[in-house]
């Protein structure tokens, strides 16, 4: 691993990792209270289009943090304050517009997202939206602020960042239990609003913390200097725009799939929820791997050293391959102890375990296509040509919805089913793990027309060993959990758990050194 990761590799991962036990800990949190149940299911649907800016527009490694990042390193701090300040004015303007406009349309937005829900869930839904809605405008300055702070390598806070909103749900979750204990007569934590209020409150207490940091290292300018760095400015704009669809593909496809998985009672929630134990791994690796080599790539381009971008794009495609091949087995050998030590209790009851951990070892199967686009398009970020991922992005969209509706027997309204297979919401994720193959195939493909070159043949070698490595491992564990898993305490199963993944590590890290496809190092010298 070159020196670059080395350095900032800790901060980041430690403060993804905080964020990410955050997040764990809300989502143990909602499931003991809401369960698969509606408030939940329609909170899910609510959450898309807020979602989708908070996290795409908003979110760490999302087109406006590797936009920023491109434009902004080079400059020196008071010239990157002047451009971050301008961008900042012009595009919270532009979402609170787009804010407005959802607001007051939000019943008609949860109709044509999810047609098939019951009259009460929409009810809920809209009104849980309504609350989301300032979420919308905040999210454009915390998006920028992230590529502001890692553009100045200020890598930890931007990690951490997102727990905010994760500590403040729990809190608001904390204070309805703790209210329903004391006034029996009423029930606090059925309040349909709930999840929203905390969710907008923590956006906002994130909104102001990250105000306050970008101050403290001198890149808020609000003098009156519009006229300055007008090409730098449409740099920004320029790169966010396309970006928005490629990096949000698999965002945008949220959209289709929660259309099509509203057809299934409780799927909004099982989805939410094993997602959340695919994207927590998912999202310390993306971070960890990806986000370090954003600015050496904008360096490289800067100098037009094209064969140093190579070479640093194929070490972070193998680190990339190497730990997400091991999360897919991981996740397949141990779903159900997952599951039942992570949610089930309170109002998550063992019939909601058996759909979630069918969806998790659905999710498991398209973490490395998942992590290896993202990659992918990140690159094309940082070398400033997002035309192809832009139109691969639409037709991946479209891929999507045809491949959802494939493989739920290809439903049509009046005619029923033309296709006797229907994966129900398995299906629904088989499907964006099928896009995400075709759509890395055909990007890794075309990095050749950018003067990047990658040894293709030689990678698909190794990607083949290690996924070879992942199977024998998992055979084996598999094979000892079977004779050891008669333990009836939670206690038990986690210690299961601990010493079966303890196990999976190192027989996986012994074999794919043994294959010759494994650069790491215990001890670095």
């Amino acid at each position: 691993m070159n020196s670059f990761l080395k350095n900032n590799v800790f901060s980041i991962s430690f403060g993804t990792s905080l964020s990410k036990l955050a997040g764990c800990i809300r989502q143990i949190f909602i499931a003991a209270a809401f369960g698969v149940g509606i408030t939940y299911d329609a909170f899910n649907y609510a959450y898309i289009i807020p979602g989708f800016l908070l996290i795409i527009v908003g979110g760490i490694n999302g087109p406006l943090h590797n936009a920023v990042v491109a434009v902004l390193t080079p400059l020196n701090k008071k010239n990157g304050g002047i451009v971050l300040t301008q961008v900042s004015i012009k595009l919270s303007i532009i979402l609170l517009g787009f804010a407005l406009l959802i607001y007051f349309n939000s019943r008609v937005l949860i109709e044509l997202l999810a047609p098939n829900l019951t009259h009460e869930a929409k009810s809920i839904a809209t009104y849980q939206l309504r609350i989301l809605t300032p979420c919308i405008p905040l999210s454009g300055f915390i998006g920028l602020s992230f590529g502001a702070l890692n553009s100045r390598s200020k890598f930890f806070l931007s990690s951490i960042s997102p727990a905010i909103t994760s500590i403040t749900t729990i809190f608001f979750i904390l204070i309805s239990w703790i209210f329903n204990q004391e006034n029996t007569s009423s029930n606090f934590l059925t309040f349909t609003g709930l999840l929203a209020f905390a969710t907008l409150t923590g956006t906002f207490i994130q909104f102001v913390v990250q105000i306050w940091e970008i101050n403290k290292i001198g890149l808020l300018r609000l003098e009156s200097t519009f006229n300055l760095f007008k090409n730098e400015e449409k740099r920004i704009f320029k790169l966010i725009i396309p970006a928005s669809f490629s990096s949000g593909l698999s965002q945008i496809n949220v959209f289709i799939d929660m259309f099509f998985a509203s057809s299934f009672q409780g799927a909004a929630s099982g989805l939410a929820y094993g997602n959340f134990l695919i994207q927590a791994p998912s999202g310390i690796l993306s971070n960890s791997i990806i986000l370090p080599l954003l600015p050496q790539f904008s360096k490289l381009r800067s100098k037009k050293d094209f064969r140093g971008i190579q070479k640093n794009l194929v070490t972070g495609i193998e680190y990339c391959f190497l730990t997400s091949i091991l999360l897919t087995g991981f996740f397949i050998t141990f779903n159900n102890q997952i599951v039942q030590l992570v949610f089930e209790r309170g109002a998550f009851d063992y019939a909601a375990t058996l759909k979630v951990k069918n969806i998790l070892i659905a999710y498991a199967v398209g973490i490395p296509f998942y992590l290896y686009r993202d990659l992918l398009v990140r690159t094309y970020y940082s070398i400033e040509k997002t035309k192809f991922p832009f139109q691969l992005s639409l037709a991946g969209i479209m891929l999507n919805a045809f491949f959802d509706w494939l493989f739920i027997g290809a439903p049509i309204k009046n005619f029923g089913n033309l296709s006797e297979y229907n994966f129900g919401v398995v299906g629904i994720i088989l499907s964006s793990a099928i896009v995400n193959f075709i759509v890395c195939i055909l990007l890794a493909l075309n990095l050749r027309n950018e003067d990047i070159h990658l040894p293709n043949l030689d990678l698909l070698k190794k990607i083949i060993l290690m996924s070879l490595a992942s199977f024998i491992d998992s055979t084996i564990c598999f094979t000892i959990l079977k004779t050891t898993n008669k333990l009836n305490s939670n206690f038990g199963e986690f210690l299961l758990l601990i010493s079966g993944s303890l196990t999976f590590f190192v027989i996986y890290f012994l074999l794919t050194k043994f294959f010759n496809v494994n650069k790491f190092k215990i001890y670095q010298k």
